[in-house]
């Protein structure tokens, strides 16, 4: 299914409202039992509104885009835009036997889209996007706080915008033919590569875990433990540090609050007693 001129009743206006409703909601509004369906319905209203306009086809619309859904918020947008499609096709065909086509197609894109946003987005694009300014936080420089958050915000609403529109654009198949390409299977893991480069990078260069303890020896100088690890491994602590906390948030999921407290209070102890 390819939107063509003659069946095109959506307007960019409807599409980008719609997509910008999504941006702002799609990773905060969550539901227990429907996860992101509450606001990828409250998304769809501008479209909606513009293709059905009886109550009671609105309301079917409306009862349609409840059904549980769960994705990657930016990479996402190309199901809320082939969604677009599909709804502005019904719309046009006035064909109900496409309602069951339209939440198929939308519950079954959205666990490969979801792969493909976090392996990219969350995995690639941030750490590079935070890499780039850490040299200004570690100086004490603001633009280290500020300028991931600005930069990271320009380039994911770019992606957003870009993948709804193409999304809407090209239909269905389209999609379902790159999601059954195998390139698209190279590309998540060459970005989870990169991306597992970047926080090994990051962990080498900003983690610094070192140990005062000497080790004496009769009629010698003392023998700094820290010497005896670097010799082991260099970085032995740090990287001990990063997968002591990896394989904590592994079992028990992310509890940010808890580690970081962990962090502290260990940090104390240990620079009380000269462990660390």
């Amino acid at each position: 299914m390819k939107n063509t001129s003659e069946n095109k009743i959506i307007t960019k206006k409807e599409l980008r409202k719609s997509w910008f409703i999504w941006y702002l909601g799609a990773e905060v509004s969550n539901s227990y039992e429907r996860l992101q369906s509450l606001i990828f319905c409250a998304s769809m209203i501008p479209v909606l509104k513009k293709l059905y306009t009886t109550k009671e086809t609105l309301s079917e619309a409306l009862k349609r885009h409840l059904s549980f859904f769960n994705t990657e918020g930016i990479a996402g947008s190309i199901v809320q835009g082939i969604t677009i499609a599909m709804e502005e096709q019904r719309a046009v065909s006035n064909d109900s036997s496409q309602d069951t086509m339209i939440t198929s197609i939308k519950t079954g894109l959205m666990g490969p889209v979801a792969g493909i946003g976090d392996s990219i987005v969350w995995a690639a694009i941030m750490p590079i996007t935070i890499a780039l300014f850490l040299p200004f936080a570690i100086q004490g420089s603001s633009l280290g706080a500020i300028m991931p958050i600005i930069l990271y915000t320009g380039i994911s609403m770019f992606i957003g915008y870009f993948l709804c529109v193409r999304g809407y654009t090209i239909g269905r198949n389209s999609i379902l033919q790159l999601l059954q390409n195998g390139k698209i299977k190279d590309l998540i893991e060459g970005a989870a590569v990169l991306g597992l480069f970047m926080m090994g990078a990051l962990a080498a260069s900003y983690i610094n875990v070192k140990t005062p303890m000497e080790i004496a020896v009769k009629n010698s100088q003392p023998i700094l433990l820290q010497q005896i690890l670097d010799s082991i491994i260099p970085g032995l602590l740090e990287l001990t540090a990063v997968f002591v906390i990896y394989f904590y948030m592994k079992k028990k999921g992310p509890n940010y609050n808890i580690v970081m407290g962990v962090i502290l209070v260990l940090s104390i102890v240990a620079s009380v007693f000269g462990i660390l």
